[in-house]
């Protein structure tokens, strides 16, 4: 059964350039404006993955723009991990930093255990499969948190 659905999430991984943006792109594919949706890594080390942005256009998910950011970006602008309602941690050291910086605030955090993809095939072929792997793995994992995604886009 699909738990509550917040009104804000933020996805986050290691580098903020394969599995944090993807799952920010497929939470706003599936659920439009329903809820307040942003990305971030541990560190802003990386542009966003062009295995990553392939594997999404094959769904209509756009991550080209996708400029990758940090925790320490997010403070930086302004952004509080405060005012997110659910923190998806999409790596270990991702869930390790939400929860060390959101100790003083009321914001679930879960851990996804997701799948990185980078290094883990030779060729392009063998790559993007992986890469699909790693996206179907966070689409099916958002879809029994969160529910279909409404009919009406």
């Amino acid at each position: 059964m699909p738990g509550s659905f917040p009104s804000s999430v933020l996805f986050c991984c290691d580098h903020n350039a394969i599995r944090s943006p993807m799952a920010e792109g497929l939470m706003k594919k599936f659920y439009g404006r329903r809820a307040y949706v942003q990305s971030a890594g541990v560190r802003n080390d990386m542009e966003i993955d062009g295995f990553a942005v392939a594997v999404c256009n094959e769904l209509g998910v756009e991550l080209s723009r996708h400029r990758s950011r940090s925790f320490s970006d997010m403070r930086e602008f302004g952004d509080d991990l405060g005012q997110f309602d659910l923190i998806v941690a999409l790596s270990p050291a991702s869930e390790q930093q939400a929860l060390d910086l959101t100790t003083n605030a009321h914001v679930a955090v879960e851990y996804w255990p997701i799948t990185d993809p980078s290094g883990a095939a030779e060729g392009r072929q063998a790559k993007l499969a992986a890469y699909r792997v790693t996206r179907d793995q966070i689409r099916d994992r958002m879809l029994g948190r969160f529910g279909d995604p409404p009919k009406d886009g």
